[in-house]
C-alpha cells in the first residue's frame, strides 16, 4: 500500500446520478411544525429532515392539491 493517495485522481469521473438525487434549499417553516416532525422522527427513528422529505414526496407522488378556505 502507498503511504498517501491522490484522492482527486482515484476516480476522476463524477457520479452521473448525484445531480438528480437531492438539492439543498433554505425554507422557512414554523417552529411548531418542525417540533411536530422532530417528535415524529424520534418515534420512528428517522431524521426529521428525511421525514419531511418523505412527506413532501408522498404529496407529489399522489398529486395532492392544496385545499384552502379562508374564514
Amino acid at each position: 500500500m502507498r503511504e498517501e493517495y491522490d484522492i482527486m485522481n482515484l476516480n476522476p469521473r463524477k457520479n452521473p446520478y448525484a445531480a438528480g438525487m437531492r438539492k439543498q434549499i433554505t425554507i422557512n417553516i414554523n417552529t411548531d411544525t418542525i417540533d411536530y416532525f422532530k417528535k415524529q422522527s424520534e418515534r420512528n427513528g428517522i431524521p426529521y429532515q428525511t421525514l419531511i422529505n418523505m412527506y413532501l414526496t408522498d404529496c407529489m407522488e399522489n398529486k395532492r392539491e392544496l385545499q384552502m378556505t379562508w374564514k
